[in-house]
């Protein structure tokens, strides 16, 4: 049998796809060949009306039958069960549009069908289903339906700091945190299926590590209202999409945008020092003033406003520099002795090294109650230090804050 079609111009494009399907059907059925052993796929996990949670699968090779018990993957381990019911749609009907299902005591290979049973809430789409024969050991088959996931989960590499990633299927899953590894985008934590409220929270622990990352990575999922409204209420951000790319790029572009907005505030972040002077390292007396000095307490860095208490808080003006062995460094610590340049805010002041101060003053840094919100909030880390902290409550009783 011939027919002709045309790329181009779509021609008999259908009629072409109707004679191999009715050439299929009528000149091979009888070649096909049904094997006994079951070859299952989950593809969804869903709550269906008088069913509660159930779940959509593919039966390409074998038999189910209503009562039969099962086992399948589940995020916290092996779910056993027993089918409660075999449902298809009603003929010319799709499984996943709504509509009055036909129950069925036995279904064979090749089928798409629904299965009611208990727990399976936590069920992993993409995963194998079996069955358990009146032979078979459990224990066994349980190793084997989690036997995929567990490689999985232990070749993925999580860290502390990181995203929440949430897809459909164990499939869209691995894709996706293989094309995150490519971008260098961290992850926390994962999970597949629906996104519940347990996901947000996983991922709103982030707020007190890591604020940026308090986002969850939605791939190929629908959000319920409900959630949306509990993510905005525990201040988790939501990026969603069908591909990977849109995904992973919504995400650059806004971590872009929050990494900006934190270097830009966090300038006013203040490190709490005390600084000696030591006189025999005197290298520039006027602005910009050019001395060697001793970290006495705290780090000192770049940006650092300096002042000297003693003499009614006089400001000298901004660390703009800090050398140690001729070498230029972005910080120093306690016990570092460093050259530092000070450039001061008002070239009018005429500051003088020997005149407004000398070595017998210690240099402090000007802390503020601005200062003090922006340390706490873009290095928590380094406030919770216990030397910083001590630190700070003394320069906060000496200016007064």
């Amino acid at each position: 049998t011939q027919s002709r079609s045309s790329a181009a111009s779509d021609v008999y494009k259908r009629q072409l796809l109707l004679l191999l399907i009715q050439l299929s059907q009528n000149m091979m059925t009888s070649k096909l060949l049904q094997l006994s052993t079951l070859q299952c796929t989950v593809l969804e996990v869903k709550m269906t009306d008088g069913f509660g949670y159930t779940i959509d699968v593919i039966l390409a090779n074998g038999k189910l039958h209503q009562g039969d018990k099962i086992v399948l993957c589940g995020l916290q381990g092996p779910i056993v069960t027993n089918i409660r019911a075999l449902l298809t749609p009603q003929p010319l009907k799709e499984l996943r549009v709504k509509s009055q299902y036909e129950q069925h005591k036995t279904v064979s290979a090749a089928l798409g069908l629904k299965i009611a049973a208990t727990d399976l809430e936590h069920a992993v789409a993409g995963s194998q289903l079996f069955v358990v024969g009146p032979n078979d050991d459990i224990e066994e088959i349980k190793e084997r339906a989690m036997e995929e996931f567990k490689n999985f989960e232990s070749a993925v590499s999580k860290v502390d700091k990181g995203v929440h990633v949430q897809a459909s299927t164990l499939g869209s899953l691995e894709a996706l945190l293989n094309f995150l590894t490519s971008e260098q985008v961290p992850v926390s934590s994962f999970s597949i299926g629906p996104v519940r409220k347990k996901d947000i929270t996983r991922a709103s622990t982030m707020l007190e590590k890591a604020p940026e990352y308090a986002v969850l990575l939605a791939f190929d999922i629908k959000i319920s209202q409900e959630m949306r409204l509990w993510a905005e209420r525990e201040k988790v951000r939501i990026f969603e999409s069908d591909i990977i790319y849109q995904l992973t790029e919504q995400f650059q572009k806004y971590i872009s945008a929050v990494r900006k907005e934190v270097k830009e505030s966090a300038k006013d972040a203040v490190f709490p020092c005390i600084l000696r002077i030591y006189p025999q390292h005197i290298f520039n007396k006027r602005d910009p003033i050019v001395v060697g000095v001793k970290v006495i307490d705290g780090i000192l860095k770049l940006g650092t406003p300096l002042c000297i208490p003693s003499k009614n808080e006089l400001e000298l003006g901004s660390v703009i520099s800090i050398e140690r062995d001729k070498h230029a460094v972005t910080e120093a610590k306690k016990g570092d002795d460093v050259a530092i340049k000070i450039e001061s805010k008002d070239s009018a002041q005429n500051l003088l090294y020997g005149r407004q101060f000398d070595h017998q003053d210690d240099l402090y840094s000007k802390i503020s109650r601005e200062s003090l919100n922006a340390l706490k909030k873009y290095f928590p880390e380094d406030v919770s230090d216990k030397e910083t902290f001590v630190l700070l409550l003394k320069l906060k009783k000496l200016f007064g804050i």
